[in-house]
């Protein structure tokens, strides 16, 4: 076409940015702009039950495909948004939120509006979003909206953080300039050549004058396009490599320096022994919250830490800035050299990594434990099976399972909210590659939050694989600090499949009480074509994993710390 709109440049930038998908629910402020959107059929409209859902939905979606978007109205489908797009800031994922705004005619008339707070100043939305976003920009007129799109974008994609775009709703169709070459927009910021350098020799003499060196993996890698610069490290060292719980799968679990997941008392049996008996502790991309470190029990001692960030190296007794994070990595695999001593110390300790086979009961008439699901879950996995997992004890049980190689496992831990997972199950499907399967493993009450996304996976023919962990309660907040506030109507899970295809659907609602039951579903589920499966799995509201309850006493002792006295 000869001339552009605000919306078509919009479209065209989310085709550039390699999207083939984007989430939305429709209200009236944004009509108009989800019509300019469908201008662009290689980007396909993707409409959600919810704002929130849709947020959830474009976050998992980042994580495959490396940046997501999601449409909203002003106000108050803006808000309902935020959560997740707060929640993408939080696990460094470039999403686009795009947001309708008022007409420009408004304030200039002094009107009230609908969908508002009832005031002349409608900047707030904007104001608020600042805080939850890398950038954030207001198009009032046609003519600054390449630039600001482009902006937006280009921040979002080099920070690896979500943006912030508002049209109003007059200017969706308004004729602006055509977009340049996308080359141009974005890229990740190089090292300072002389920094990267300096960082490197030095890591590298702390690490060749170690006698017990080791790795560890931590979740930026991802972000930050690491992961192999990662394992070309490791593997010319030679050392034992450890991931911190949010970086599971970034190293291969397969390969034969994995030896497990550090978490403080948590760990993977060994792993920390070995990683606190080692004297130079390479950190890379970590995040150190309460909930990675299990209440501040699991951080390395600085004094023999290097903690490669995104942006920078922290040493013990200097730091250099304006590295990137590949770059270092790469770098210094050239200059180390190969010390397998701590690999060679957690073979002679002979600990089992996971221990789900050694608790399963293996009565399949007995009725289902969370010992004998999890074993039954872990043997349905295969290298091309992505695990996703929900807050909760799924967080801690996930830790345990082995993935094979080419496996991947998705966790939101830094934002941790119950209710992600079901529209994360759906946007990550929407990304998925065709010779790939989805497996999740959503509790109960998670799924109460925003169960009515499984209505779009049905609707999507997503053949994705759910099992539904009935245990009557929020069983994670139990263990932290219980209540009577843990506890919620019961609901009849794997029935609510029916009722989700109405006349046209395609998914599969079972039941399982006994391991035998569960046994049998797993195999229909193998064998069911055209939609989703749930599986309800109907287990004790008290069984659930050790770690859990080793966890959930570390972080209500570090929630309840009195206040400091002067």
């Amino acid at each position: 076409m000869a001339n552009f709109t605000v919306g078509n440049y919009l479209a065209t930038r989310l085709q550039d940015m390699g999207i083939k998908h984007y989430f939305m629910v429709p209200g009236d402020y944004n009509l108009g702009l989800l019509d300019e959107l469908l201008w662009n059929k290689e980007v396909e409209q993707i409409g959600c039950c919810n704002e929130l859902n849709a947020s959830y939905a474009a976050e998992a979606y980042a994580r495959i495909r490396g940046c997501g978007a999601v449409v909203t109205t002003f106000n108050v489908g803006a808000f309902s948004a935020l959560n997740g797009v707060a929640g993408a800031y939080a696990e460094s994922l470039p999403v686009i939120f795009v947001s309708s705004g008022y007409n420009t005619n408004d304030p200039g008339a002094n009107h009230k509006l609908h969908h508002t707070i009832g005031t002349h100043d409608f900047s707030y939305q904007y104001e608020m979003f600042k805080y939850v976003t890398c950038a954030a920009v207001r198009i009032l007129h046609a003519d600054n909206a390449p630039s600001m799109i482009d902006y937006a974008i280009s921040t979002a994609l080099r920070e690896r953080k979500p943006a912030y775009i508002e049209i109003a709703c007059n200017l969706a169709d308004a004729i602006c300039p055509a977009p340049s070459p996308f080359e141009t927009v974005a890229a990740l910021d190089p090292s300072n050549p002389k920094a990267l350098e300096a960082a490197v020799d030095r890591a590298a003499a702390f690490l060749n004058d170690a006698h017990r060196p080791i790795l560890l993996a931590g979740v930026h890698l991802r972000s930050f396009g690491a992961i192999g610069a990662f394992r070309e490290l490791a593997e010319k060292i030679g050392c034992a490599v450890a991931v911190m719980p949010n970086a599971k799968s970034f190293f291969p679990e397969d390969h034969q320096q994995y030896i497990g997941i550090y978490w403080g008392p948590v760990s993977s049996l060994g792993t920390e022994p070995v990683l606190d008996w080692s004297d130079a502790v390479l950190a890379a991309g970590p995040l150190f919250t309460d909930y990675t470190t299990c209440g501040w029990t699991g951080i390395p001692a600085k004094e023999k830490m290097i903690c490669a960030e995104p942006r920078y190296v922290r040493l013990p007794d200097t730091e250099y800035t304006n590295v990137a994070l590949a770059d270092f990595l790469s770098a210094l695999a050239k200059k180390v050299r190969a010390n397998d001593t701590t690999l060679t110390q957690y073979r002679r300790i002979e600990f089992q990594a996971h221990a789900n086979v050694a608790n399963s009961n293996g009565n399949g008439a007995a009725p289902l434990t969370r010992a004998e699901m999890w074993r039954q879950i872990e043997e349905d996995l295969d290298p091309k099976t992505t695990l996703l997992v929900e807050t909760g004890d799924s967080w801690l049980n996930g830790m345990a399972t082995r993935l094979p190689g080419g496996a991947r496992f998705e966790i939101e831990m830094q934002w941790g909210s119950i209710g992600w997972a079901t529209p994360a199950t759906f946007g990550y499907a929407m990304g998925l590659e065709t010779d790939r399967r989805l497996v999740s493993v959503i509790g109960d009450g998670s799924f109460q939050l925003t169960a009515q996304e499984v209505s779009n996976i049905i609707r999507h023919g997503q053949e994705v694989l759910i099992f539904l962990v009935n245990n009557r309660g929020y069983v994670v907040e139990s263990e932290i600090h219980d209540g009577p506030y843990n506890y919620f109507k019961n609901w009849d899970y794997s029935g609510l499949i029916a009722t989700f295809n109405a006349s046209d659907g395609r998914g599969l609602g079972l039941s399982a009480t006994t391991g035998g039951e569960l046994a049998d579903a797993i195999g229909r589920a193998r064998k069911h074509k055209g939609g989703p499966v749930l599986i309800e799995c109907q287990i004790a509201h008290d069984d659930c994993s050790p770690q859990l309850l080793k966890w959930g006493t570390a972080i209500e002792r570090a929630n309840s710390r009195p206040p400091v006295r002067a």
